[in-house]
């Protein structure tokens, strides 16, 4: 389930920024501002290094301490709809 999760993550992480982009600077300290950041694989090399330490850190916060589900894979309390 976790891989589907990344995957849809990264689907939305695709396709929104070819509508919209957030207003202001991504990094002050270089003047580097959201617009400025290519869309798709481009972007990998424009963001800073220290940006991309921020989002592993909070991935790995999140998946580590504060998402816990500790039921059945694929039980979400409803029965299949079946003829």
């Amino acid at each position: 389930l976790k891989h589907g999760r990344v995957s849809m993550y990264a689907t939305v992480g695709y396709i929104v920024p070819e509508y919209f982009k957030w207003p202001g600077f991504l990094s002050p300290s270089t003047g580097l501002s959201f617009e400025d950041v290519p869309n798709g694989l481009a972007a990998i090399s424009k963001v800073p290094a220290q940006g991309w330490s921020q989002i592993v850190a909070f991935a790995g916060y999140y998946e580590l301490f504060v998402y816990k589900y500790n039921g059945t894979p694929g039980d979400y309390g409803w029965k299949a709809i079946t003829s």
